[in-house]
């Protein structure tokens, strides 16, 4: 069972979107908040498997909310969407940054809800390839190094080239195709990674890679 915290200040969001998760065998709605500090305390006390995020709220915001979970051990296993109504701008870049999974448009389709829902649950990004490319290329521009770069010495090879194509976007099965790997063992590359830099999932992998200059946004 995926156990779903709901965090917005909207009563009227927050309820048709309980209904359309509630009514999923596999999803459960355990407790829902009209702010980021209320969520941060039924994070603590819930333990959902997805905090589905607004990015902007009062008392405490969403970027605050997430950078306040992901700071948390004990809510290593909450993985955070965050919810806009704005689609792409620097507030999402900047929870990613703080430690989100990934973000939805509030205007999403119910099936892409579900679906997102599950992948988050997952440990995947909620990043379509196609929106991280635009999302990196956007907001990425002065790529930070020194500590960012540093971490990367620890990486093999191989798993410097996998970084590198997680942050063009490419699911590991494309990852297999470029590298003429097994998907298996693309996953295996993005994990190690990932453990190696405490990256909590794929869309901090991105963030890395360009803070560290192992990916150069492209130019528009």
């Amino acid at each position: 069972m995926i156990r779903v915290l709901l965090v917005d200040d909207q009563p009227l969001l927050r309820s048709g979107f309980r209904a359309l998760l509630d009514a999923e065998d596999d999803i459960e709605v355990v407790a829902e908040a009209a702010d980021g500090e209320e969520g941060l305390a039924l994070a603590r006390e819930r333990l959902p498997d997805i905090a589905l995020v607004d990015i902007q709220m009062p008392v405490m915001d969403g970027i605050e909310t997430t950078r306040r979970i992901a700071a948390d051990p004990a809510l290593a296993r909450v993985h955070v969407v965050i919810l806009t109504n704005y689609g792409l701008d620097e507030h999402v870049f900047h929870a990613l940054r703080a430690g989100a999974a990934g973000f939805l448009v509030k205007d999403i389709q119910p099936e892409d809800l579900l679906h997102a829902v599950r992948v988050a649950a997952r440990g995947d990004a909620l990043l379509a390839p196609s929106i991280t490319r635009r999302l990196i290329d956007r907001y990425v521009s002065e790529p930070l190094h020194g500590g960012a770069e540093a971490g990367l010495r620890g990486l093999t090879n191989r798993e410097r080239e996998t970084v590198a194509l997680v942050a063009r976007g490419l699911s590991n099965e494309e990852i297999a195709e470029r590298l003429v790997i097994s998907p298996l063992t693309a996953k295996t590359h993005v994990n190690r990674a990932m453990a190696k830099l405490h990256a909590r999932d794929r869309a901090q992998l991105v963030v890395l890679a360009y803070e560290s200059g192992l990916v150069a946004p492209r130019n528009r």
